[in-house]
């Protein structure tokens, strides 16, 4: 039985073939549409990076300390400017680092309960209440982690002393326990957990109903269920959601700057005062600052703009070689 086709009348908008395929008008719109949109986000951030470094080299033609080693921040002393960058990306790693920690096991613990274990009326209540968090001003988290947090966590960070003070990231030699990087890194811990928790939800909730079925009817139990058949499919999306959680921690300013003592030392004891960060350090200098100051802290803003594009980076790899695994298993 033959079959014929009919030719494309006049007012038939003609589709053309891409990679063997029929695009449609709209289709071939739309694709320019997204590639314009990408090229213009590339050119942006080559802007930003062009800009920052212009800024940045003044103050890095003055400097006479070494801009990665030296932990002292004075750009604008005269005649000698120093300032380095030591203190302020150690600040900065290891305050994420510590919300990292604390935030994405509660994080993803959240998402998992509210798709797989509530029903549907407590998880709609836990999903509103979680996303709200994310509403809050950045301020309001400083000022409730230096007014409440701080205190109340006093009797957290002597019993850390106290029982595990033998590790030398417990110990506390000053015997005071406010303003640390400890209480930082829990703030911002609370801060990344609704970026984290939405999207290891929607991940979540994405999983094929065939797949969480097949694996019940195999015999596994609920958590068999979840570690060995969802978890494999929403890993991608669970790591793109640390990885934005993780890019709020770098970049967090106000909150940060409310609860740290600003002082520019490395100091590994998370219980003890001091420490800073790259954007608190920026705000609460930059209207005090002079011209080689402003380009000091310009010339900051770019390791800051380096180190996310570079954690940003790793994060992509990291989810396209999960894909791949993915797609191949």
């Amino acid at each position: 039985m033959s079959t014929t086709v009919e030719p494309a009348t006049a007012g038939t908008a003609e589709p053309i073939s891409i990679h063997g395929q029929a695009v449609r008008r709209g289709d071939r719109i739309f694709r320019g549409v997204s590639l314009f949109a990408g090229i213009t986000i590339l050119v942006i951030i080559g802007a930003i990076g062009i800009f920052l470094i212009w800024r940045a080299i003044p103050s890095l033609q003055a400097n006479t300390a070494n801009f990665f080693t030296t932990s002292a921040w004075f750009p604008d002393q005269t005649p000698n400017p120093v300032f380095g960058i030591a203190a302020l990306t150690f600040g900065t790693l290891f305050t994420a680092a510590i919300a990292m920690v604390l935030g994405v096991p509660v994080g993803i613990g959240i998402a998992l309960f509210i798709a797989q274990y509530a029903d549907r009326r407590l998880a709609s209540t836990l999903g509103f209440v979680t996303d709200l968090l994310a509403a809050v001003p950045s301020i309001i988290f400083g000022m409730w982690g230096l007014s409440f947090l701080t205190p109340h966590m006093e009797g957290l960070g002597q019993w850390l002393n106290d029982y595990l003070g033998f590790i030398p990231i417990f110990r506390n030699d000053l015997n005071q326990y406010s303003k640390s990087i400890l209480i930082a890194g829990v703030v911002l811990a609370i801060m990344v957990l609704p970026t984290i928790s939405a999207l290891s939800r929607e991940v979540l909730t994405q999983v094929p109903r065939s797949t969480i079925e097949a694996s019940l009817a195999l015999g596994a139990t609920r958590w068999e269920m979840v570690r060995q058949a969802m978890f494999p499919f929403a890993r991608p999306g669970m790591i793109s959601a640390a990885m934005l959680g993780l890019g709020r921690a770098l970049g967090e300013t106000i909150a940060v700057a409310l609860i740290l003592s600003a002082s520019n030392v490395i100091n590994w004891h998370i219980t003890e005062p001091g420490g800073n960060t790259f954007a608190a350090n920026i705000a609460l200098k930059w209207n005090e600052a002079g011209p080689i100051g402003l380009s000091a802290l310009i010339a900051s803003g770019l390791v800051l703009f380096a180190i996310t594009l570079v954690v940003n980076t790793i994060a992509r790899g990291i989810i396209a070689r999960h894909a791949e695994f993915r797609e191949s298993s």
